[in-house]
């Protein structure tokens, strides 16, 4: 019996704790962290109120020295829903949560803001305006420039167009230097994995002229075949590989790698023509040697020819790959808004 009533008390101190785990907001702007002046909490409290009388809009302001074991995001969506930031029915709340020592910033958007306050409105308002002052240890300038900011487009929508529309700019700017980046990559790979199929491809070729010819054996030029096979391959691969790979994401369809992997098969519809058109070229160039006569041997080879075509000094490379080295003057009271955890959060 007294074990179960001290485990009746120890949970119910536990959920007495959790319960004020977060601040009881009393004033739009709560600096536990002592960051500001005792005039400039004023100002922003004032500033603030003025905000909930014109629009019934409610944006609080909380710094605190440091979030414990929650990350900004869940302690700032627990202290928006406990204090009911914002109107009931409306939910048209913002809440700046500031911490100091973990060096962390949020901005949380009630329900009925965020088709106006976006999580990119925010992030780049964190992004651009919040954070270069945090470096400067400009903390009042960086949320007071951020909440005349989000107070700005919450009474000019027009404004808040045109920093939309900057941010769309901005993102398109990105994503053409990004596109740029991707081309120049895979120019590298496919400049590098054409060089390495060019030069496997060319040996193919000349083995099975060679084994037309009779100059080289069929059972070598077998060898010879799947160890340039290989390396053409990978060659291919290196070139085509990225390109495919850029290609499914642009066009969100699957790669032709992937196909492959999914679908055997098609692998012996690459190796047919691969080979086909190493042979017809071969006997092309048989043909307009003038030796119109095929010769077949299996085994035997013609040293000569065979030093003069596949030598290491010249275009032989099947035996190498490819390696890569305050005060305030009005208290602040909750309408009963909620939040879903829109908003955005930043460092420095």
């Amino acid at each position: 019996m007294l074990k179960k009533i001290i485990f009746f008390f120890l949970l119910v101190t536990f959920y007495a704790n959790a319960q004020d785990q977060y601040y009881e907001l009393r004033d739009f702007v709560t600096d536990s962290a002592h960051i500001f002046t005792a005039s400039q909490v004023l100002e922003l409290n004032q500033r603030l109120v003025a905000l909930e009388e014109n629009t019934t809009n409610q944006l609080v302001i909380v710094t605190i020295e440091e979030l414990g074991y929650d990350t900004i995001e869940t302690y700032a969506n627990a202290l928006f829903n406990q204090n009911g930031i914002g109107q009931e029915g409306k939910d048209n709340g913002l809440l700046i949560l500031f911490s100091e020592l973990d060096r962390e910033v949020r901005i949380e958007v009630g329900y009925g803001l965020e088709p106006y306050i976006t999580d990119a409105v925010a992030s780049r308002i964190i992004r651009n305006t919040m954070i270069p002052n945090f470096k400067e240890e400009a903390y009042f300038e960086g949320i007071n420039e951020a909440s005349n900011q989000l107070i700005e487009f919450l009474n000019n929508p027009e404004a808040l167009d045109e920093f939309k529309q900057e941010i769309e700019d901005e993102e398109s700017n990105n994503q053409l230097i990004g596109y740029i980046f991707l081309g120049f990559f895979l120019l590298i790979f496919v400049g590098v994995g054409g060089f390495f199929f060019y030069r496997s491809y060319k040996n193919i070729i000349e083995v099975f002229r060679g084994m037309l010819m009779g100059k080289l054996g069929v059972l070598p030029g077998l060898f010879m075949l799947i160890a340039g096979s290989l390396s053409s391959l990978f060659g291919l691969l290196f070139m085509l590989g990225p390109a495919s790979t850029a290609f499914s994401i642009l066009t969100s369809s699957q790669s032709i790698m992937g196909e492959i992997v999914d679908n055997p098969k098609l692998l012996l519809w690459v190796l047919l023509p691969f080979f086909g058109i190493a042979v017809i070229i071969a006997f092309i160039k048989l043909k307009i040697s003038g030796k119109d006569d095929l010769n077949i041997s299996w085994v035997k080879n013609d040293k000569s020819y065979f030093r003069k075509t596949f030598s290491s000094s010249g275009t032989h490379s099947f035996s190498s790959g490819s390696s890569s080295s305050g005060g305030s003057s009005s208290s602040f009271s909750g309408g009963g808004g909620s939040s879903g955890g829109g908003g955005s959060s930043g460092s420095w």
